[in-house]
């Protein structure tokens, strides 16, 4: 149990750091506009590039994995949309939002430094992949879904050029595609250049989960939506089940590329969520309370599942 304590500690202790620097002086939203843009355009992805690029091409050409992976969580999407539309009876826009909160986690900020300081180099690989083609999925899967509910208002051909623009211009996805490049062509990389991307990769972590934490409080609770209820549960536990039960089944995994997926999966509501909803005018304020409390609860229930990774039980061959 301590090793756990001393991992998680540093994490989540980022946040409520940044948490508490929010509270104490008070700054505008606006001040963490430059933080954030460092973050998303120089820090992560040299830590994606660097991940990627320094890996054997063989490793990064995992369909199976990357499939099985998103289909799990899709699979999660899809249930919360049902229950969203066909037993609540929300319209098409709400639970589209809704979905995303039980499924959609916050691998982009929190993933690479949990996953990486809790399974080793081992796990860069699965987390890259994971963060690359679900972030890609998501892009895609919320304007079309959005378009579809009426509340995006561009034609047909507008929209799909303005995905496959942010698909293809994302900053994740450039770094992730040049890091395959350079393995694909084993390409030597300059040392001053490494060391420029090492340092940039270090820093990604720190800032990312002090930024979260910022985020959480110039976001009060101010309405606790009636789906928290099963959004919780199905982004917390049930999620990573989905991945572990699919994954466990297509067989044929490292360990540590199961434990990795497992781990990103139990992680919080991505703060994306709250960006989606926010731009398209729609479930606002909820998504901003999901946030809060997927956050707040995941430091016990990432904790949980890391002491199950620990143990050894995703080892276990549910399907022989």
């Amino acid at each position: 149990m301590a090793d756990i304590v001393s991992l998680l500690l540093p994490f989540f202790g980022l946040i409520l750091i940044g948490y508490i620097a929010a509270k104490a002086t008070k700054q505008p939203a606006e001040a963490l506009g430059w933080l954030n843009t460092f973050i998303i355009y120089a820090a992560l992805p040299a830590l994606f590039f660097k991940l990627v690029s320094r890996t054997p091409i063989e490793e990064l050409t995992r369909v199976d994995f990357i499939v099985t992976d998103i289909a799990a969580t899709y699979a999660v999407f899809v249930l919360l949309f049902a229950i969203g539309r066909f037993v609540r009876g929300n319209p098409l826009d709400d639970c589209t939002i809704q979905s995303f909160a039980g499924a959609y986690g916050n691998i982009g900020y929190m993933g690479p430094g949990l996953a990486l300081l809790a399974l080793g180099e081992g796990a860069a690989v699965p987390v890259a992949l994971i963060i690359c083609f679900e972030n890609a999925l998501h892009f895609i899967v919320a304007p079309a879904l959005m378009a579809a509910a009426g509340d995006d208002k561009r034609s047909a051909g507008r929209l799909a050029a303005d995905i496959a623009r942010k698909v293809a211009l994302h900053p994740f996805i450039l770094s992730t595609a040049a890091g395959f490049s350079v393995a694909a062509l084993h390409l030597d990389q300059p040392l001053a250049f490494q060391r420029l991307v090492d340092y940039l990769a270090q820093a990604a972590a720190p800032c990312a989960l002090f930024a979260m934490g910022v985020t959480l409080a110039l976001r009060p609770l101010k309405r606790i939506p009636a789906e928290i209820s099963y959004i919780v549960p199905a982004k917390l536990i049930l999620h990573p089940i989905a991945v572990f039960i699919a994954l466990t089944a297509v067989s044929g995994f490292e360990p540590v590329w199961i434990q990795a997926a497992v781990l990103l999966a139990s992680l919080p509501t991505a703060t994306n969520v709250f960006v989606i909803g926010q731009q398209y005018g729609v479930w606002q304020e909820r998504a901003s309370a999901t946030i809060l409390i997927t956050t707040v609860l995941s430091v016990a229930s990432v904790s949980l599942w890391l002491i199950v990774i620990r143990s050894g039980l995703l080892s276990l061959q549910l399907f022989l």
